[in-house]
């Protein structure tokens, strides 16, 4: 099995910076994607950032030019960096990560139980 532990969240003014991290642990044989999700309260999960074990970062469309995301495979761990937050950045923070636990087993997704971020006006 394998547990992903998120860490940095919490309440900053609009304009301000939060770095996110997460470290997955447990019976780790690779990790392909990591990322970040968010969930507002009453909308759905998205897509905040996603980065391969190459370094290839993906944002979606609010993230972009605000919102950095890295990885340490050698520490399992991916980052999100976060500037220039603005209210409608508040929400539930998601760390998730692709990948399996045996050299011949299937990838499986696997997801953090999330951090909260809330941006003060």
């Amino acid at each position: 099995q394998v547990q992903l532990v998120e860490s940095g969240g919490g309440l900053v003014q609009a304009g301000g910076s939060l770095r996110l991290s997460c470290a997955a642990s447990g019976s780790i044989f690779s990790i392909n994607f990591m990322g970040w999700y968010r969930q507002a309260p009453g909308k759905q999960r998205d897509l905040v950032a996603t980065i391969t074990r190459a370094g290839s970062p993906r944002y979606a469309d609010s993230a972009k030019g605000r919102f950095t995301i890295s990885r340490d495979n050698a520490k399992n761990a991916v980052y999100l960096q976060m500037n220039s937050l603005q209210p409608e950045d508040t929400a539930v923070y998601y760390c998730t990560a692709r990948g399996r636990t045996t050299a011949w087993g299937q990838q499986n997704d696997y997801w953090g139980q999330g951090t909260q971020v809330t941006v003060s006006s």
